[in-house]
């Protein structure tokens, strides 16, 4: 795998260093991260994501996710199986395992179910309003004249209510 060299990013760009550092772990987490078990993650809608993981006989007892900031862990523990067995051969992975997703801003879990040895995790970006793109309507001169006089009109109205309500006190 290619090493990618992020000073110059660092160097001129400002305010961008939460994304270089994301950068940073992806690369130095994707060198160290086991495959198992194995996942999909798919676009199921404009603003919807769907996780997919292989945790063939993992019970839901035995599973944890758990999202903390923009971090989602998925984990498994298997327990300790007290029956001696004698295994020909043993295909069927039944080790522990912690997954970590770095998730985007305003990306929240919404579902997560388990059906038939997949573990499928539902994901929902929501853009809070304040951050939508909006129109701004282009208002003209003389629009802009008639509503200083509206707001110089509600300043007097405002006076001599509070002149009235002083005399009165």
């Amino acid at each position: 795998m290619r090493n990618l060299d992020l000073s110059p990013l660092y160097r001129s760009a400002i305010g961008f260093d939460r994304l270089a550092s994301l950068l940073d772990s992806m690369t130095a987490a994707d060198q160290s991260q086991p495959a198992y078990p194995p996942y999909n993650i798919e676009l199921t809608g404009d603003d919807a994501y769907r996780i997919s993981m292989a945790v063939a006989g993992f019970d839901e007892s035995e599973l944890d996710i758990q999202m903390e900031q923009n971090r989602l862990t998925v984990s498994g523990k298997k327990v300790a199986d007290d029956n001696q067995r004698n295994f020909l051969h043993r295909g069927i992975a039944a080790r522990n395992f912690e997954r970590r997703f770095q998730l985007a801003d305003h990306v929240r879990v919404t579902d997560a179910q388990l059906v038939n040895g997949l573990l499928h995790i539902e994901l929902v970006r929501e853009i809070p309003e304040a951050m939508k793109p909006r129109k701004i309507e282009i208002s003209s001169e003389k629009l802009l004249r008639s509503a200083k006089l509206a707001d110089i009109e509600n300043t007097e109205k405002l006076s001599e209510t509070r002149s009235e309500r002083d005399r009165a006190a």
